[in-house]
């Protein structure tokens, strides 16, 4: 957004902030929801490169269809762990999965 336009709806009384702002969310919540959003990228983009079908892709994560659906979906009541059990079970590294959190660049990780 522009300068000018940002002072003509600050002018118009819009409030201008970020999501943080917004939800009054602690720089630790904002941290774990860009944890949470990095992690569910990566195990979106390792599913769909595995090219297994939805059935072979629970039988190797050794879990349901329904759950399948929820990890492709990013359901959010999948637990971080399931997500994380999940990334280590299509092959993905600790080193790796680290990686991925430290590319975060919203400021809230260090």
């Amino acid at each position: 957004m522009t300068k000018t336009r940002r002072k003509q709806l600050e002018k118009t009384g819009w409030k201008i902030g970020t999501v943080q702002e917004l939800l009054g969310l602690s720089d630790d919540e904002m941290a774990l929801i860009d944890i949470r959003i990095s992690l569910e990228q990566d195990l979106k983009d390792r599913i769909l490169s595995s090219g297994l079908t939805r059935r072979q892709l629970a039988r190797h994560l050794k879990t349901t269809l329904s759950v399948v659906g929820k990890l492709e979906s990013m359901d959010p009541s999948i637990s971080l762990d399931l997500l994380i059990q999940s990334l280590l079970k299509l092959g993905a590294t600790c080193s790796q999965i680290g990686r991925v959190i430290g590319k975060i660049s919203t400021g809230h990780v260090a």
